[in-house]
């Protein structure tokens, strides 16, 4: 398996640095949102009032799903694997 070195070289690369360091935190921040989400999609199970979703709230969760998928898509990022 090969190697990747990030090298940051300044006090003005600091920012770069904690967001490569953090990658996979958003990473995992992204798939709790969206497993949130597919909870209310495929289960009904609402994340306000712990009961059964309403209408309103599985056509949000469906289309902010879709949103983020689209969006990572963009970027050319996966949550899986």
């Amino acid at each position: 398996m090969g190697k990747i070195i990030l090298e940051f070289d300044s006090v003005e690369e600091s920012h770069d640095a904690r967001t490569a360091i953090d990658a996979m935190k958003w990473k995992m921040a992204m798939w709790d949102l969206d497993q949130i989400l597919r909870a209310t999609v495929k289960h009904g199970a609402s994340q306000i009032s712990k009961d059964e979703a309403c209408d309103i709230e599985y056509q949000l969760a469906e289309k902010y799903r879709e949103l983020i998928r689209e969006t990572l898509d963009n970027y050319e990022l996966r949550l899986e694997a």
